[in-house]
């Protein structure tokens, strides 16, 4: 037995692995997992074609600490057309070699052997210009670099793909470089665009516009990496493919939703940036209000990747617009003493907790909780699922003030770290006794050791190679996830509200429980437990 939150657990744990089966047979084979996916990939034409990287941002944190070791890992696992070329570019002057150097500390990080990432790096070049949109050095670049290699190939067809690992204002001037000179005319050109996508609706108009003027809709994929998270990939075959859960998956059986962030380190010296977007623009309105999306949607029509993201649109277009009255802000202790914010007087939430009511007939009445904080107790992001309390069996009392009364089931699919799914449910306690406890029934992706698990960069940038867009945000979804959003960060910055303090190290402002208590309508304090 193990105490959790003061009460008693029993701990049944089910596991992916042989425990399933005295069968050898029946045993999950990692082997032909593995290989099925080589084999379908082997099958797809690009796959035998030329591709050509470019990242655009090279020599930044974000390169070099996840698109280039995602790239390596797909070249690792031979996901990589062997016909293939990976140019750096940005404004910072470096040759070949010396980017190689600055690269291959973040590679070693990745554990792959010193060989292969030797391998990685003879296929990787580097070419600088004055600016993000400097037609002249996007020229030589192509002309000298990605044109000759591509020939070189002897294929008919090369595709191109484009990185751009820089801030949403450069944007537009890269993407007039890629339209006039780095578009295959062989075969597919594909750009990458990272988060922020603006930080309102008037500025994400303006930058679809932008990109819109350059580029069609095929073209672009909006990477949110939490889309390519395993529990969050995991969501529609867990879901859907289970049938028992369509029965009580709505508000009949569901008391309330509860999507959390947290970190417990502060801005580390990143204050500047954070300043200026806050925690609800770095991540509620974008991750987490994807992972709301794809919990809460309807059963798609089918699994084409437009099934799924309209399927995600129509629970926007349920949601309610948000207001100063929907959530609770809080900001460290601390916080504006990093030396790279200037305004010591900020305003801006390092926490907040924000309640979104989906007024559908699946959900409405049903809370749900979308909350994030840095410098916070604890590192995890997980969704916890409350159902109602069952009424039709008698109230369990103890005497034990640690037992929660018929405390309700629950449900906690856990991102990070250590990806599981857990169930908590009322069960007998065991022997003679009548008194109940609690199960916790729990599904762990680490009992599957010798299961392939890749990152979310790594399985993200394999589904732009091979052009599947379900896990990349559409432009609709962006204008409805600001149009709810909008709003409530302009009353932020219009009012000056002042966020409540919080100790670093603790679980947010004091009066969080009560106003998630409040929220949820529950006395009961969640106690969903892995």
């Amino acid at each position: 037995m193990t105490t959790v939150n003061g009460g008693s657990y029993m701990h049944v744990t089910s596991r992916l692995s042989s425990q399933f089966s005295s069968n050898e047979d029946d045993v999950l084979d990692v082997s032909s997992a593995t290989n099925s996916i080589h084999e379908a990939i082997s099958q797809e034409s690009w796959y035998q074609q030329t591709l050509s990287v470019v990242v655009v941002g090279a020599s930044g944190d974000l390169a070099k600490k996840k698109t280039y070791p995602s790239l390596l890992k797909l070249f690792e696992e031979n996901l990589l057309p062997a016909d293939g070329i990976i140019y750096g570019y940005a404004r910072s002057r470096k040759s070949h070699e010396e980017f190689r150097r600055h690269l291959l500390p973040h590679l070693k990080k990745t554990g792959t052997n010193e060989i292969i990432v030797k391998d990685f790096l003879s296929k990787c070049y580097y070419h600088s210009g004055k600016t993000y949109g400097d037609k002249s050095a996007y020229a030589d670049m192509i002309g000298d670099g990605l044109v000759p290699f591509e020939e070189s190939t002897k294929n008919t067809v090369s595709n191109r793909l484009f990185y751009l690992a820089v801030p949403p204002d450069v944007f537009g001037e890269s993407g007039v470089v890629i339209k006039t000179h780095g578009m295959s005319t062989t075969g597919w050109t594909r750009v990458v665009i990272e988060k922020p996508f603006g930080q309102d609706l008037e500025s994400c108009d303006a930058l679809l516009q932008t990109l819109s003027e350059n580029f069609e809709e095929h073209h672009l994929y909006r990477i949110d990496h939490y889309l390519g998270k395993e529990i969050v990939q995991n969501m529609l075959m867990f879901r859907f493919s289970n049938s028992f859960w369509e029965p009580i998956w709505n508000s009949d059986t569901i008391e309330s939703v509860v999507i959390t962030f947290k970190e417990p380190f502060g801005t580390d010296g990143r204050g500047g940036y954070f300043d200026k977007y806050g925690i609800i623009r770095d991540i509620l309105q974008n991750h987490l209000l994807q992972v709301a999306t794809l919990f809460a949607m309807e059963p798609p029509k089918n699994e084409d990747a437009d099934a799924i993201r309209d399927a995600k649109v129509e629970v926007l277009k349920s949601m309610e617009i948000l207001s100063l009255q929907d959530c609770l802000l809080g900001q460290y202790d601390g916080y504006s003493d990093d030396p790279t914010i200037t305004n010591k007087d900020t305003n801006c939430p390092t926490y907040a907790a924000i309640r979104c009511k989906i007024n559908n007939p699946r959900w409405k009445g049903v809370p749900f909780i979308l909350q994030a904080g840095k410098a916070m107790d604890e590192k995890v992001c997980d969704i916890q699922v409350r159902f109602k309390p069952a009424k039709s069996f008698p109230s369990m009392r103890r005497s034990s003030k640690n037992f929660l009364e018929n405390a309700p089931a629950e449900m906690v699919m856990r991102l990070q770290p250590d990806p599981c799914i857990s169930l908590n449910l009322n069960i007998k306690s065991p022997g003679f006794s009548t008194m109940p406890t609690r199960g916790n029934m729990v599904m762990r992706y680490e009992d599957m050791p010798n299961l392939s698990n890749p990152d979310a960069y790594t399985r993200l940038l394999l589904d732009v190679i091979r052009g599947k867009q379900g896990s990349f945000v559409r432009d609709d979804e962006l204008r409805f996830s600001w149009q709810i959003f909008t709003p409530l960060l302009h009353a932020i910055d219009d009012t000056k509200v002042r966020p409540l303090p919080y100790r670093f190290g603790s679980s947010g402002p004091a009066n969080r429980e009560a106003w998630m208590a409040e929220t949820t309508k529950s006395v009961l304090p969640l106690q969903a437990s892995l």
